[in-house]
């Protein structure tokens, strides 16, 4: 809702006016009056609900950070052949890696070292692209041969057919 209308209950007639910069003044204090206090009101009303969002959003917020060294896992996209994204199931493949960190780009954004049938993609990456990986000495992990794309997706191909039909 525009603040004019929250603060009137109608539209305003006069918003052609308002760009020009030497009536503003004019059109605030004839229509307003010296008065802000209704401005002054909506403001911290707005203030009040911004506050409640922020402070309902940041608890389902952690604050995640990784340093030079750590081990990551790199998301990935499973899509089918031609070309369209699917819903991940419950064993398809979602993150590959563990990738080591190099270097913190931004806040946001680091690089990773990528093995070398990945070296032909970006190696930056933003952080909601990366998952932090606990490490675990009995952790052993073996990885398949993956075609990904530039864009982090790959294909599905089916292991086997089971049956068949005609009709």
């Amino acid at each position: 809702m525009a603040l004019y209308k929250a603060l009137y209950r109608k539209k305003m007639q006069i918003a052609s006016l308002l760009d020009r910069v030497e009536q503003k003044d004019y059109i605030r204090t004839r229509y307003c009056g010296s008065d802000n206090s209704k401005f002054e009101l909506v403001r911290q009303k707005l203030l009040m609900a911004q506050s409640w969002h922020k402070s309902y959003a940041d608890r389902h917020r952690r604050p995640l950070e990784f340093l030079m060294g750590d081990h990551v896992f790199l998301r990935v996209t499973l899509v089918t052949g031609i070309g369209r994204s699917i819903r991940a199931k419950k064993l398809t493949l979602r993150f590959i890696g563990p990738f080591e960190i190099l270097e913190r780009i931004r806040p946001i954004a680091y690089r990773i070292a990528l093995p070398p049938q990945l070296s032909s993609m970006h190696e930056v990456f933003h952080m909601s692209q990366l998952k932090k990986y606990q490490p675990d000495p009995s952790h052993v992990i073996e990885s398949e041969e993956i075609e990904l794309q530039k864009n982090l997706t790959y294909k599905a191909k089916p292991e086997r057919i089971i049956d068949v039909k005609e009709k």
